[in-house]
């Protein structure tokens, strides 16, 4: 026993030993952008360079699309998923933390030996006649042996070269990295709502004024066929309105369809099953619209929060700590096995206080002829932290023509908006005044009806417009990374093999 407490000590001096690399935080990526402090598209006056708001949808001003929201994040499977993935990843760092540490267990041991070439006095009836006793003519002669133990087995690898330090490491960079993904699919369920939500809407509303069209041409059509009794129409403008609303009317059976499917797409993002929110939803309401003024942050905002960057950013630092974790195996290994308890060559020992038995085995083991797979492991672990690495510039940069594309769009949509809005009121002006020559009978109603229903079709226009600028406006929250809500207290703590930075 006292000859083993020189190996302990050196062991535990060992221990501070750690192999592998240290990992220094992200490389930089698009540098110049952080630097400008600024989206290039964001030339948009309505844009501000403020931080988001992490409940964006809150600002569309709409209870039920907020609702919706807020359900979908509380009960649907692909958040249920996610956090079962976190609580995987936190357990496995708990059996990780405990891989240094001494493992004992409870043991009953039986061992029954036969020793050739030994005289083992005072084995009483487990002696010689057990075996064959002493025999003549140059025979071996063989004893047994028996052995009772009732106590416990220990064992101890110390942590020499800190490989099971760069296992917690890499674990913990993975906990972290399973947080990220989870406010990564919170991002996109919002998103994937508030999109749902806003076709839905307008699907409605063109549905709603396809009706109204509907009616005018039919109404239309009935005046032309009258004039053409009486002779003062032609078939030809008789079979033209009949074109045109059997066109009217080809357009809501698709609409109708279109509404089913956003409803039972509400209806599954929320965790129900199809048509659990047609009650809800059999409601017509306008398209909610965006705030006349939008925060967007600046670049190093957006690599330092967008969900999918922070996993990346620790996907990097799993496979670098991975790293020291194949390098620990180029290393010898020290492992300490005890045993502990009463016991001796009798049952009856291991009731006796008297017979208490303590074994302490050290044994130091190097697997130095293993042809290369040590180096092959480390080689292996660099080329992945190299990959992720690559994959970590390649996600910020992507986020980056994310968030450009965008703005971009959404600053053209508000102009394209605008341009729809100033026809609906060209052809509202041009049927108002037609309905004034229509009461000084210098123009027909029929006239009048075609100006209507070119004017439902500027409506539908802007109702379209209107939809595809919400659109616009949830597609740069999603590509700004907002949407979710840090658990701050739930983020497992960093030591000094993994210093805390910002990944800028």
């Amino acid at each position: 026993m006292r000859q083993t407490l020189p190996l302990l000590s050196a062991a535990a001096l060992l221990a501070g030993c750690t192999v592998g690399p240290d990992y220094e935080g992200p490389p930089s990526v698009a540098s110049d952008a952080v630097t400008r402090g600024r989206f290039v598209r964001a030339q948009d006056a309505a844009l501000m360079p403020a931080p988001g708001l992490a409940r964006w949808w809150e600002t569309l001003n709409d209870p039920t699309l907020t609702a919706l929201v807020d359900d979908a994040l509380a009960h649907s499977p692909t958040i249920d998923a996610a956090q079962a993935r976190i609580r995987a990843a936190e357990a496995q760092l708990r059996a990780q933390r405990t891989a240094a540490l001494p493992n004992v267990s409870a043991s009953a041991t039986y061992l029954h030996a036969q020793l050739p070439g030994t005289s083992l006095g005072g084995s009483g009836g487990n002696g010689g006649a057990s075996g064959g006793g002493s025999a003549t003519g140059g025979a071996t002669s063989l004893s047994s042996l028996d052995f009772f133990n009732l106590g416990g087995t220990a064992s101890w690898e110390p942590d020499l070269f800190g490989g099971t330090r760069r296992g917690v490491e890499q674990v913990r960079a993975t906990v972290g990295q399973r947080f990220a993904d989870l406010a990564d699919a919170q991002v996109s369920l919002s998103a994937q709502v508030a999109q749902a939500y806003v076709a839905l809407r307008d699907a409605q509303e063109r549905a709603r004024l396809n009706a109204r069209s509907t009616a005018l041409q039919r109404q239309a059509l009935a005046l032309t066929r009258q004039r053409f009794a009486a002779g003062t129409a032609s078939q030809l403008q008789v079979d033209r309105l009949e074109q045109q609303l059997q066109s009217t009317d080809a357009q809501n059976i698709p609409l109708a369809a279109q509404i089913d499917e956003y409803k039972g797409q509400l209806a599954i993002l929320t965790g129900r099953a199809p048509g659990a929110l047609d009650a809800t939803l059999a409601t017509e309401v306008p398209v909610p619209l965006p705030p006349r003024e939008v925060p967007i942050g600046d670049p190093a905002a957006l690599i330092a929060h967008r969900p999918d960057v922070r996993a990346a950013e620790r996907a990097l630092a799993a496979s670098n700590a991975q790293i020291g974790v194949n390098t620990a195996k180029l290393f010898p290994s020290l492992k300490f096995v005890g045993l502990f308890g009463l016991g001796g060559t009798s049952i009856a020992d291991v009731v006796d206080p008297g017979k208490f038995t303590a074994l302490l085995a050290p044994m130091l083991s190097w697997n130095i002829l293993d042809f290369g797979r040590a180096r092959a492991g480390v080689r292996q672990a660099e080329a992945q932290r190299d990959a992720a690495d690559a994959q970590y510039r390649q996600t910020v940069l992507e986020a980056l023509q994310d968030a450009e594309t965008s703005l971009s769009r959404f600053g053209n949509v508000r102009l394209q908006l605008a341009q729809l809005a100033r026809a609906e009121a060209t052809a509202t002006r041009a049927a108002q005044l037609n309905d004034q020559r229509v009461r000084a009978g210098t123009s027909t109603l029929i006239d009048q009806l075609d100006i209507e229903r070119q004017r439902l079709a500027a409506s539908i226009g802007v109702a379209q417009g209107k939809a595809q600028l919400t659109k616009s406006y949830i597609a740069v929250q999603k590509a700004l990374g907002l949407g979710w809500t840090d658990p701050v207290h739930a983020m497992p703590n960093r030591d000094a093999a993994e210093p805390s930075r910002s990944p800028s």
